[in-house]
């Protein structure tokens, strides 16, 4: 059973800027565009920053400020001010860029999403080139399949191809994503595994286990 990948989901192209994109225009394309935050690119479309509005707003946050502020402890305080100098996407962005190869797993995408609770990843290829961008809200597209899609897809790739159950005993019922399995299967090992197999089809929101079987080969002998 084939699984999906961050390239299955993710968005693209995407919207992106140069070092030398000057800052009006980073504000113009961020308003244009309705997002919030853009990926700087060099010359080889290779991901180097990123630039929020976060980053943007420093500038209004330190308006005023022509000397650094006598107490600036903080790194991060440092960089803000030193932002609010900037004229350039060069000069503002976010060098530390959360990205993700295209090939890798949707799980891992999503386990990065969220524990460390980042908005979006950059989609590199193997030649770590910009490919597209994943959200949080691209991930939940996989919930919109159809409810005949995925009785299709459980139907071949689970009951058929791994289980090779007899379509006339073993079928799944689909309901607004929910998944009741019913019918028969020979081992209760099976019945275990067409859940587990089920569970795992990318857009099943739950699974009912109504299967029977002849054979419970998982009691102690």
């Amino acid at each position: 059973m084939r699984e999906l990948v961050v390239a299955d989901l993710m968005t693209h192209p995407v919207v992106t800027v140069s070092p030398a994109t000057p800052f009006k225009n980073l504000v113009a394309i961020l308003a244009e565009y309705r997002i919030g935050s853009v990926p700087v690119l060099d010359e080889g479309d290779r991901l180097v920053g990123v630039v929020s509005e976060t980053d943007l707003l420093a500038k209004e946050e330190q308006r005023g400020n022509v000397t650094p502020p006598p107490l600036l402890s903080s790194r991060g305080r440092w960089r803000r001010w030193n932002r609010s100098r900037g004229t350039t996407a060069r000069d503002v962005m976010t060098t530390k860029v959360e990205f993700i190869g295209r090939d890798q797993p949707i799980t891992v995408a999503v386990r990065r999403l969220l524990h460390d609770g980042s908005r979006r990843l950059y989609v590199v290829d193997h030649a770590g080139r910009l490919a597209g961008v994943l959200a949080k809200r691209d991930l939940l597209h996989v919930f919109l399949r159809s409810d005949e899609d995925l009785r299709q897809a459980i139907d071949e790739e689970v009951l058929r191809r791994c289980l090779w159950a007899d379509p006339a005993v073993a079928k799944a019922e689909v309901h607004d994503g929910e998944v009741t399995l019913t019918g028969s299967v020979e081992l209760r090992s099976e019945a275990r595994r067409a859940v587990a197999l089920t569970e795992a089809i990318p857009g099943v929101v739950a699974v009912y286990d109504q299967l029977s079987f002849h054979t419970d080969d998982t009691a102690p002998v």
